[in-house]
């Protein structure tokens, strides 16, 4: 980076600078690791050579802590994926159930962004569509973050929500679902190339919530994708141009997934493992009458506090997900 001529390539400049920063998130807390365990040897040797009782609690305390880096930095080395370190890109549609549904997917939005906010994320809506009476017909946001994109494909599925349906006169119990996916963002413009003849391009006046002005012009933009039969549609701006470009980057971002399952060879094509968004498929379970309880179909992993988890509290299922997919062993319940 210091050769007169870096920055001669700025888009080879930029991937050695990206390459440094993921180089770094390892090497820097490896290294403050190592200088904890040089820290506690020589803490460790003082007490024992004085005797001293409260040495050793400071050693003990310090052991403690050191325990706590070493399992944090045991779950950062499973971010070893090409693209676990990159933004993500979140979509949430619920299953059929009309309202019911509707509101299940509006409230997983609100579970991820407050998890997001627990972790300093920023979220950015790429496309909304409101439900007709609640919810949301379909949302996708662009999540930038650390790692999250290796966070939040940990939730990649079916979510199934159970409760009394407050849309229901007869306050009968429902059952709804709601599908997550999940794509790592593209970042580098070469990383992925549609050619504009691949493109069928549709213009169409969006509906729902928005203003006269939404619904008055044709701002809404469709792209499909004729090569990969894939389609992405956005409304949630006012501008034309504005929907374009975010219709193209969720569109480069399903490509780009699609392109890393085919030559991984290690699941299917995206877009045709998606499973029926109902009985069965579900990944996790969110019950909220008879009793309280969030169940990990994967893992097991499951806690009787379920509104501390629709308040964004998914580390211990994320991470099970993540020790699981690595080969370790999953803690247990609470």
């Amino acid at each position: 980076m210091a050769a007169p001529d870096f920055w001669g390539d700025p888009d080879g400049a930029k991937r050695t600078l990206a390459q440094a920063k993921r180089l770094k998130t390892w090497l820097e807390p490896l290294a403050a690791i190592g200088a904890a365990c040089a820290d506690l040897v020589i803490l460790d040797e003082m007490a024992d050579a004085e005797n001293d009782a409260a040495a050793r609690a400071e050693v003990a305390a310090e052991l403690a802590k050191l325990g706590q880096k070493l399992d944090d930095y045991e779950l950062l080395l499973m971010f070893k994926g090409e693209d676990d370190d990159k933004n993500a890109i979140l979509t949430i549609h619920p299953g059929a159930g009309g309202t019911e549904s509707a509101d299940w997917a509006e409230m997983l939005w609100r579970m991820y962004t407050r998890y997001g906010e627990r972790r300093g994320w920023q979220f950015d809506v790429l496309d909304l569509q409101r439900g007709e009476e609640a919810g949301v017909k379909s949302v996708t946001v662009e999540v930038k973050g650390d790692f999250a994109y290796g966070r939040l494909k940990a939730e990649r599925g079916v979510h199934r929500l159970v409760r009394i349906s407050p849309f229901d006169a007869q306050s009968r119990r429902h059952t709804s679902f709601a599908s997550v996916f999940v794509f790592p963002e593209v970042e580098e413009a070469d990383a992925i190339q549609i050619d504009e003849g691949d493109l069928k391009i549709d213009t169409f006046r969006a509906s729902g919530a928005g203003g006269q002005h939404v619904n008055k012009t044709s701002s809404a933009i469709r792209l499909t994708h004729l090569p990969t039969g894939l389609v992405v549609s956005c409304q949630d701006e006012r501008s034309q141009h504005r929907n374009r470009e975010s219709a193209m980057k969720i569109l480069m971002a399903r490509l780009y997934q699609l392109r890393r399952d085919e030559e991984e060879a290690a699941r299917k094509v995206l877009e045709s493992s998606k499973t029926e968004i109902g009985w069965g498929n579900q990944i996790r379970s969110y019950v909220f009458h008879p009793y309280t309880m969030v169940k990990d179909h994967r893992t097991n992993v499951e806690t009787g506090n379920l509104q501390a988890v629709m308040d964004g509290e998914l580390d211990r299922f994320i991470e099970a997900y993540l020790k699981q997919a690595a080969g370790m062993a999953v803690g247990g319940d609470s």
